[in-house]
Order: C-alpha cells, then sequence, then structure tokens
C-alpha cells in the first residue's frame, strides 16, 4: 500500500514539475518559431530568433503564414571566390536570395510595407543563417530573404568615422552604418541550401546570377 502511494505521489510530483516548466515557457513566449520550406530540390527546416529581431521575425511569419513564398523561385545566387585578406569587410559575399519573385523572373509586390532594420542587435551575418534583402536605403526590407553560405562580415553594421570638411574627426562623430538583419539559422536541410548554391547561373534580361534551370520554394509553413 505505501508502494502504491508513493509511486501516485512521484507520479503527480513528475506532472506538477512538467506542468511547471511548460508555464515558464509559456511565460517566456515559448519556443521559437521553426518554418519549413519545401523546394524543388530538398527541404530546408529554419529556426527563427525573435528575441534578437522581433519585427523581422513577425513580418517574414506574416508572409509565411500568407502563402506568400509559395511557388516562388530563388533569383539569386552569388558564389564568388573569398578574397584572403586580413580585413574581413573585404571579402565577396556568397548567399542564396528568394521570397520576391515569380518565374520566369517576375517581381512579386510585397503585400506592406518595408520594416525597420534591426541588425544592430540581430545575429551576425554567419554561414548558416537566414537574413532579410533589401535596397540601399536600410529601413527597406519587405518580403525578400537570403542564406548566407558563409561567414559575410560585410554585412554586418559597421561603425565608421564621419568625416568633417574632409577630415576624420574624433570618437564623438562615429555613426552605425547598418548591415543586413539576420534573424534565424537553418537548423535542418542544410545540404538542400548548399545544392541550390551549386547550381549554374546565368543573366535574364537586366538580372545577374540567376539560377539557369527554375528552383521553386513550393511550399513555407510553420512546424506545428
Amino acid at each position: 500500500m505505501f508502494k502504491i502511494k508513493y509511486v501516485v505521489a512521484l507520479f503527480a510530483l513528475t506532472i506538477a514539475i512538467g506542468l511547471g516548466a511548460y508555464a515558464t515557457q509559456a511565460d517566456a513566449g515559448g519556443p521559437n518559431p521553426v518554418v519549413i520550406m519545401d523546394t524543388s530540390m530538398g527541404r530546408i527546416i529554419i529556426m527563427l530568433d525573435p528575441k534578437k529581431a522581433p519585427n523581422t521575425v513577425k513580418n517574414f511569419l506574416r508572409y509565411v503564414d500568407e502563402g506568400f513564398y509559395d511557388g516562388t523561385i530563388f533569383h539569386r545566387v552569388m558564389k564568388q571566390e573569398i578574397d584572403d585578406t586580413e580585413d574581413k569587410r573585404k571579402q565577396k559575399i556568397n548567399i542564396v536570395q528568394g521570397g520576391g519573385f515569380d518565374f520566369p523572373m517576375r517581381k512579386k509586390r510585397p503585400l506592406w510595407g518595408p520594416i525597420k532594420n534591426e541588425s544592430g542587435g540581430s545575429l551576425q551575418n554567419n554561414k548558416g543563417t537566414i537574413a532579410m534583402a533589401r535596397a540601399s536605403a536600410s529601413d527597406s526590407a519587405t518580403c525578400q530573404f537570403f542564406f548566407n553560405m558563409q561567414d559575410n562580415p560585410s554585412l554586418n553594421p559597421l561603425i565608421v568615422k564621419k568625416k568633417v570638411w574632409g577630415e576624420v574627426k574624433d570618437n564623438s562623430n562615429e555613426e552605425l552604418r547598418p548591415g543586413y538583419t539576420a534573424f534565424g539559422r537553418v537548423i535542418r536541410g542544410w545540404d538542400t541550401v548548399e545544392k541550390i548554391h551549386d547550381v549554374k547561373t546565368t543573366t535574364s534580361g537586366r538580372y545577374q546570377n540567376v539560377p539557369a534551370k527554375p528552383i521553386y520554394i513550393k511550399k513555407a509553413y510553420r512546424a506545428k
């Protein structure tokens, strides 16, 4: 009888601990969201980081939930030789970009306006991360994204010294030059991203580094 009561009590304690852990996790916002991309070359699974880039993650998930990426193509594959120099910011960049074009190279209109750049507090643009593409303006990212195929330090924020009348002044004239906001990393399917990066590329109209054969995102959706 004592053994039965002991087992029941232990079982109840285990459940209580489990529920407590679950409640703590829920209070903290739960686990990081995971997005699955089924592509014509395989599956890619991405874990997002809302703590590092909350608005960027929210924006990306809106596009995922709307099915915006379904049927789009990876339209840009950059694979440049790395400049082996001490200045790592002068290295060539290597990325796989998608999220904004239908085949054959028809640009999709974003569903919402541009978002604020969060690169100052986000992840570094290191190998395996996903980041938002944008135009030259820092706050111009909408729907397009890219995978970093190597560490791309030139895409991170940079502190620069402003010139006053052609001269570099003291530290009080330093300013932050925004980078590209990295907001998650590939946790499975990196071999798929590498296969995409290895394809032959061509020029299509005014666009360069376009895969010679279209590579589709069949479907992008949240993991359940």
